[in-house]
């Protein structure tokens, strides 16, 4: 029994013994080191794993929401061009961060940059839809095509005729066109027609130009006569008219403008093919001035001439 305890004594003051023990512990405790820095290498990926998920989630999502706008705002456009363009839903889809090949842009539609895709200011206003019932607008008579249908060419009488107060060439005449009241017409026509061949005779008049004010008289209508540089007569309607009779041409149908836009030179460009022909029949591009089921407009004795 002494001899054991005396074993164990000098083995404690050992130090082989002590150098051993040491070493042991310092083995568990380099091994329990290792372990903790692996599992902080371990937490420090998750870590860093889940920041980077997060950024590109956030990422992802805005791209999408791009997207979808730019979509969006194509689709508008294309719309206002007259083209339907179907837009599945939900054809996004979420965007992957490895490139894929994009699929090529459906029949007519071309894929603009997001700069282009946008609309204009002016399409981003909403057009008012359209009544039930309610009729499209007409074309205006300015856009009609140009020919002697626009002109209101009637028969007159003219009552009376005098001189003008403020000019030697000039006639003021009262002229029935088969109206309530008869119209002030002011025709330069003193130096070709003696002022008793003025008076009480029938005559052709254009009643749609606009009124003008000549030496202080507003004119109403215009007496249409065959003309030359050095003779001028007035048209004859045919016998049986009566004032208020509308002049028709054969292959020009159609209703004559309310009043002439000066603008739009209607009459300057009829009136170079206004002429007699070679029997003094008034023609247009060779229909003659015609009231239905009584005959035709001619001069007295000038065969192709002009008129105006």
């Amino acid at each position: 029994m002494f001899l054991a305890r005396s074993l164990v004594k000098m083995s404690s003051h050992n130090p082989l013994v002590r150098l051993e023990q040491r070493a042991v512990e310092a083995d568990r405790l380099i091994e329990y080191l290792t372990q903790q820095v692996q599992l902080l290498k371990d937490k420090a990926v998750v870590q860093a794993s889940v920041r980077e998920e997060k950024k590109l989630t956030a990422e992802n999502a805005k791209l999408k929401q791009d997207i979808e706008d730019l979509k969006k705002q194509l689709l508008e456009k294309e719309r206002k061009r007259g083209v339907e363009v179907p837009m599945p839903p939900g054809d996004a889809g979420v965007v992957e961060c490895s490139p894929k090949p994009s699929p090529p842009p459906a029949a007519g539609l071309q894929l603009a940059s997001p700069t282009e895709a946008l609309p204009p200011k002016d399409e981003g206003k909403k057009k008012k839809p359209e009544k039930k019932g309610e009729k499209k607008p007409v074309a205006p008579q300015e856009e009609l095509k140009v020919d002697v249908s626009r002109l209101d060419l009637r028969v007159g009488c003219i009552l009376t005729a005098e001189k003008h107060p403020d000019a030697d060439s000039l006639y003021v005449e009262q002229v029935d066109v088969g109206e309530a009241t008869p119209r002030t017409v002011v025709s330069g026509l003193v130096k070709h027609i003696p002022i008793e061949q003025m008076q009480n005779r029938m005559a052709v008049l254009m009643c749609n130009l606009k009124p003008a004010k000549m030496r202080g008289v507003v004119s109403q209508a215009m007496v249409m006569c065959a003309s030359s540089p050095d003779k001028v007569e007035i048209l004859d309607p045919p016998a049986g008219s009566v004032p208020g009779d509308r002049l028709t041409f054969q292959g020009f149908p159609g209703e004559p403008d309310k009043e002439l836009n000066p603008k739009k030179k209607v009459w300057e460009q009829v009136q170079p093919d206004l002429r007699t022909d070679q029997s003094c029949v008034a023609t247009y591009k060779g229909a003659p001035f015609e009231v239905a089921g009584k005959g035709v407009c001619k001069a007295q004795t000038m065969s192709n001439s002009g008129i105006k």
